[in-house]
């Protein structure tokens, strides 16, 4: 289907360039242009000073936008511009609705890093029948959450397809070793949801329904709260504990199989654990993890910890780690599958610190896959599995992520 936004000024604007992530998503994409990808791109923020700097320190003369998240009328001027907005301005729930509802309103793809699941319902509600109709797909969880989740399911569920002509009933994913950085943004979004919660009683029911971004999240299916107990996985031999993330990652998955019209079925099932290791460390791992993961919600519930933690431990929004740390880092999720008899498994093994070095390759060729690759031209509030499916598997396995089934 021929594009109609093909004649805009722009193929790409990435807004939030002059933030820590979006800094690192500039220089990806300054590399891929001078290895000859061929992009008519944009920086955009609301400081031009700034957007100079980073011009300046990748070393590619792009064309500067100023633009405010707050101002409607600055967001629709944005949208009309470009073919896709890439941005990484956040926490969502505070600066992203007026651009997804610029993009939905113009038919302009976006895609982003949330992992906000009240926002994410939010723009589900209030936006997603107005890209359908303009052709916008808009992309949520494009970065670590919820790109290995949600591919990681659909590739072996269509490998197990191809391979064996038979179909999984259920995917345990196991996020597994890792290191990195805790993201500056990431704990800002956490507060300010935590925020909401503690006076809104419908906000914590959304959170805690395991079918919350499903078009109707009323609709019951198989899968239950999100496991949050120590225990030995005789699947892989490891100990495991709850995976901090599953509670957004499980969502999107979930909403996936719904907008794939049911391609992995109604009974499917989906888990996600955090994998810890074997023997004595593993279990003081997976107990450490669990005990500290219920402290810390437990903390983050009561506003006066919410503000001193805030202050003074957690990282601010636009910090993060160095570029030896991000160089460095890395991390593995495995999937086992069951069904029909089969039992099958995919490990996915990422290059670079998991929430920044990996985070702004994904989200960068998430970006590409929407502009370059022959997808339908199905509009919506998507998902990375149902907008670009395998399509992203390729160019994730050219940025450093390899796909071992």
């Amino acid at each position: 289907m021929t594009d109609p936004t093909s004649q805009r000024s722009y193929d790409l604007v990435l807004f939030g360039a002059t933030g820590f992530t979006g800094r690192l998503v500039a220089e990806y994409l300054a590399e891929r242009c001078r290895d000859g990808l061929a992009l008519r791109w944009a920086m955009a923020g609301r400081d031009r000073s700034k957007l100079q700097s980073v011009q300046s320190a990748i070393g590619v003369e792009v064309p500067i936008l100023v633009a405010d998240a707050m101002d409607e009328g600055s967001m629709r001027l944005l949208a009309e511009q470009t073919r896709l907005v890439l941005t990484t301005v956040g926490p969502y729930a505070k600066y992203g609705s007026a651009l997804v509802a610029a993009c939905a309103a113009q038919g302009t793809d976006y895609c982003d890093l949330t992992g906000e699941v009240h926002w994410m319902r939010a723009m589900i509600d209030a936006h997603h029948e107005t890209a359908r109709r303009t052709g916008a797909r808009i992309v949520h969880t494009c970065g670590y959450d919820s790109i290995p989740s949600d591919l990681g399911t659909l590739a072996l569920f269509d490998h197990v397809e191809r391979t064996h002509n038979k179909k999984l009933t259920r995917i345990t994913h196991y996020a597994g070793e890792s290191k990195g950085g805790v993201s500056g943004g990431t704990i800002a979004s956490m507060l300010a949801m935590m925020e909401l919660s503690s006076v809104d009683r419908s906000l914590r029911k959304l959170l805690a329904n395991p079918y919350a971004l499903n078009p109707d999240p009323a609709e019951k299916g198989p899968d239950g709260p999100d496991p949050m107990a120590v225990r030995f996985d005789d699947e892989i031999g490891l100990w495991t504990g709850p995976f901090v993330m599953a509670a957004v990652n499980s969502r999107v998955v979930r909403r996936s199989n719904a907008l794939l019209e049911f391609h992995y079925g109604k009974d499917f099932r989906y888990t996600e654990l955090q994998s810890t290791g074997r023997g004595a460390t593993g279990l003081a791992r997976a107990s450490a993890l669990t005990a500290g993961l219920g402290s810390f919600m437990v903390l983050l519930q009561n506003s006066k910890a919410r503000s001193l933690l805030a202050k003074r431990v957690l990282p601010k929004p636009g910090e993060g780690p160095s570029r030896t740390t991000i160089e460095q880092g890395f991390f593995t999720s495995r999937f086992v599958g069951h069904g029909d008899g089969v039992t099958a498994t995919l490990t996915i093994r990422g290059k670079r610190d998991p929430g920044y070095g990996a985070t702004a390759r994904m989200i960068s060729e998430s970006a590409l896959c929407l502009l370059q690759d022959d997808l339908p031209r199905k509009g919506g509030v998507l998902t990375p599995a149902s907008a670009m499916g395998l399509a992203l598997v390729p160019r994730l396995e050219r940025a450093g992520i390899r796909f071992e089934f």
